[in-house]
């Protein structure tokens, strides 16, 4: 991984990764237990996997990540000259057809330490591959049914792009145990014409990808492609542009309040953290950790504090299931974390373009297919922001006139996923808050609209529809409270009918339970009620006696809304329910298990929880859904400006007072002042 600081302008840049073979600035010491993965690891994995036998011409990377370390492996993080021992993961793929293979290496000891087979009609299949991609519209281009399709449309098969989309699992038992993709069209009229603006309706293609084969073409008949473009950069959709905007100038003189070291490392102001990346998830953010000043009556003048709180958080999961039940579409729904990687398609960031202000940015190495090493130059962003106000008070009996800003040291990636572009932010604030916020932009899913009045979708542009779907996503929370163990308790702000002991109506309280086994823990928000659930450590005491705690507060958007009983259902358990709190194991590191891909569904958070292990006081992991239900309007069409969801964590009687009485006054402006 590199590190690079910019200040230099902005400049049109091609948003993909931009992937470097090596970085020759890169540390070859690693940083600790949380170093990021680097060239020489990786290229190391590839040599481990040849001289053991597991690597061939038709052998391919679908995944290739870090095994982080033991829970508690924090005194070798912060030190960084422990013996760690390095070990990645890799999930291989033939080409060929041999089973694939879930194997685990020690790059430290240059050995294979795990080598498991597998039965994918039994586990699921692999991630899906990038060169799969090109493949699907090269086989559709040789299949005579295909191109009859095409032709019956007047379709220039050269003009039409295939979108290569996850399977699904559904009434097709002949595909159990064989990769398959399906396949929709859409025409390019150009090199550069958004295909998107051209969905060719009532066709779609099922491909076993393995054998290089057409399963089935279904054709329901043509449909007449939109015509109009939708071509975002054009001036005959833009008109002139604006010439109102004044340039926004945001310096740091004296550089960002933070400091980066061993690589990742992150200190800033009180926080510290190791700043992760993971093909499959993402940013990873690891022993996320707050310096306590606050004094208390025992101790009025103690030294600085390092509290945990959160060993690991990561966005683990998301799916965007679409709700239109034509037979075109009916199985759209895509796990891109899982079956994607939405860490490998992260976007180099450009400053003023996607990051505005003294920014630094870190530069994650992942694996390509071949098990090469590559760079993604730029693909972490951090800064810090201006954040308002953090508190203010002006006291006519005391004579104070008190203001303090608040800002925010805010740590991103973005990454696109076929049509759809996401972002994902993680915010740290002044008073010990954290906030996780996704930003969703891109281009709308298209398909042909059957008329006014059709029930499952929006009319963007003439004869132009947009399925209605849903973006779900599941947040991975190791609580770590002042070292653990923890507990959840859900709370409720409960109305008091009128009676005895409230005469006149106006009492409110709330309710607190603890969710005691994982069978209590698959939990619904409710917003009328206020809910939140709140972490704590009851062996870890403030200074009234309480616990101390952190609490989260979720959006309370809806959850899944296909029916309980469908395909999706099962295999996105994880999005039917706000919340599910699972006691920790090593192993369990995502809401739908190792493999999605074609899994039938019932890994991941169904079958954690069905072990109903004891959850009170112990290491626990608060799995969060959050997500947007997307009814597209006019206004996201051609280009969708960003929507946001997220949740915060706040602490709740983690401090014993304010965490930010020690922020000094911000610097007057000439002729004015900020406090008494």
């Amino acid at each position: 991984m590199s590190i690079e600081t910019s200040a230099h302008a902005c400049h049109a840049a091609d948003q993909r990764p931009d992937y470097e073979e090596h970085a020759d600035h890169e540390e070859d010491e690693l940083a600790g237990a949380y170093a990021l993965a680097t060239s020489q690891e990786i290229s190391a994995v590839r040599e481990i996997l040849a001289e053991a036998g597991l690597w061939s011409e038709t052998t391919r990377v679908a995944y290739l990540g870090l095994v982080e370390p033991a829970r508690g492996t924090h005194a070798d993080a912060a030190d960084g000259h422990a013996a760690v021992d390095r070990r990645f993961r890799a999930f291989l793929h033939d080409t060929a057809g041999a089973r694939p293979h879930d194997v685990t290496v020690s790059v430290t000891r240059r050995e294979v330490d795990r080598d498991v087979e597998l039965d994918t009609a039994l586990t699921g299949e692999l991630p899906v591959l990038e060169e799969e991609f090109e493949a699907v519209e090269e086989i559709l281009n040789a299949d005579e049914r295909w191109l009859a399709a095409l032709a019956a449309r007047n379709l220039d098969v050269a003009k039409v792009r295939v979108a290569p989309l996850s399977a699904g699992v559904f009434e097709y038992p002949e595909e159990k145990g064989r990769r398959i993709l399906r396949g929709l069209a859409f025409v390019q009229e150009f090199p550069e014409d958004l295909p998107w603006a051209h969905p060719v309706d009532g066709l779609v293609a099922y491909i076993d990808i393995v054998n290089r084969a057409v399963d089935q073409v279904l054709d329901f008949g043509p449909v007449p492609v939109p015509a109009e473009h939708g071509n975002f950069t054009d001036p005959e959709l833009t008109g002139p542009l604006r010439t109102s905007q004044k340039p926004i100038e945001i310096t740091q003189p004296e550089g960002p309040s933070f400091t980066v070291t061993g690589g990742n490392h992150v200190e800033w102001e009180r926080w510290s953290l190791d700043v992760g990346f993971d093909v499959r998830e993402g940013l990873v953010l690891h022993n996320i950790a707050f310096d306590d000043v606050t004094p208390h009556q025992k101790a009025p003048h103690q030294e600085a504090r390092r509290r945990r709180i959160l060993d690991r958080a990561s966005i683990a999961e998301m799916v965007v299931p679409y709700g239109d039940p034509s037979p075109v579409r009916s199985w759209q729904n895509y796990f891109d974390t899982g079956e994607y990687l939405v860490g490998q398609y992260a976007n180099s960031l450009e400053l003023g373009c996607d990051c505005l202000g003294e920014i630094t940015y870190l530069s994650p190495v992942v694996s390509d297919a071949f098990g090469n090493p590559r760079t993604i130059r730029n693909g972490i962003c951090m800064h810090e922001e201006d954040w308002s106000i953090l508190s203010k008070h002006s006291d006519l009996w005391a004579g104070v006139n008190y203001v303090r800003r608040n800002r925010r040291l805010v740590i991103s990636f973005f990454t696109t996923i076929g049509n759809y572009d996401y972002g994902f932010y993680w915010y740290l604030y002044l008073d010990g808050t954290i906030e996780f916020e996704a930003k969703a932009t891109g281009v709308v899913f298209t398909s042909a609209y059957p008329g006014k009045g059709y029930e499952y979708a929006s009319e963007m542009a003439p004869g132009l529809g947009a399925p209605f779907h849903q973006h779900l996503f599941s947040a991975r929370l190791d609580f770590a409270l002042d070292g653990g163990p923890n507990r959840v308790e859900e709370e409720d702000a409960v109305r008091v009918p009128m009676g005895p002991g409230n005469e006149r109506g106006n009492a409110f309280t709330r309710r607190r339970t603890v969710i005691r086994r994982e069978s209590e823990a698959a939990r619904t928000a409710d917003m009328a009620a206020g809910r939140a659930w709140i972490v704590t450590n009851p062996a870890s005491l403030n200074r009234l006696g309480e616990p101390v705690g952190y609490k989260l507060h979720p959006q309370g958007q809806p959850m899944l809304l296909a029916d309980p009983s469908s395909s999706v259902a099962a295999r996105a358990a994880f999005a039917t329910k706000d919340l599910w709190v699972t006691r920790y194991d090593e192993s369990e590191r995502y809401p739908t298990g190792d493999f999605v891909n074609q899994h039938s569904g019932g890994a991941g958070l169904p079958a954690y929880q069905a072990q109903d292990r004891d959850l009170d006081g112990t290491d626990l992991v608060v799995w969060h859904t959050f997500g947007l239900t997307h009814f597209p309007r006019p206004e996201d069409w051609p280009i969708m400006p960003v929507d946001h969801v997220g949740f915060r964590l706040r602490p709740e009687g983690f401090f014993d007072r304010s965490p930010v009485l020690d922020v000094p006054p911000s610097a007057p402006r000439e002729g004015g002042h900020c406090h008494a």
